[in-house]
């Protein structure tokens, strides 16, 4: 059997997230204009797709994070190959598939202004934990910018020693909420 812990082993970061876009001009806008993600690569391939047993042209790109690793988009050439990578039942409630990425308040702040001034519509949320504001792009991928709390390491701390029992609780059947922090002041 494989070891599974791996303890001596960490995954360093995030390399890329990548989904898939009608539209690479409107992503591009959205990326580089709007939430300020410069564009560092563009790849255009040509790749056999073994699920259709068919190959196509696709344009990647890849947007910069501050820690190195990218937000990535493919376009196909063939525009029905966009709804051929979407899931045949979108869910009712999506919300809970995001990707989250960390920002400062700073940053948060012109996002918010750049997404005003563009007509993109937002919605903020105060977690406790984090203050995140939200949008959803044009494709439907929903991005997060959370800001931390200056205690976040007591939060941290405090979630370290109840993770386990907490969600042995929740394993049991107890669903109390343990969210004590939202909408603090």
């Amino acid at each position: 059997m494989t070891n599974l812990t791996h303890k001596d082993e960490n995954l360093t970061r995030l390399h890329h997230f990548g989904c898939v876009v009608r539209d690479q001009a409107k992503t591009r806008y959205l990326m580089e204009e709007v939430l300020g993600f410069p564009l560092v690569a563009t790849w255009i391939e040509k790749s056999r797709l073994r699920e259709l047993d068919e190959e196509h042209v696709f344009c990647h790109t890849f947007y910069a994070l501050g820690d190195g690793s990218a937000l990535a988009f493919f376009q196909f050439a063939d525009p029905t190959m966009f709804e051929k990578c979407q899931a045949p039942i979108p869910p009712i409630v999506s919300r809970f598939e995001h990707l989250a990425l960390k920002v400062s308040t700073a940053k948060q702040d012109v996002i918010k202004q750049n997404l005003t001034a563009a007509s993109i519509p937002f919605r903020e949320i105060d977690h406790g934990y984090c203050r995140s504001l939200y949008i959803n792009t044009a494709d439907g991928l929903e991005l997060e910018f959370a800001v931390d709390p200056e205690d976040l390491d007591q939060i941290l701390g405090f979630q370290r020693a109840h993770a386990s029992s907490d969600l042995d609780r929740w394993i049991a059947g107890d669903v109390t909420p343990n969210n004590t922090l939202r909408h603090r002041e």
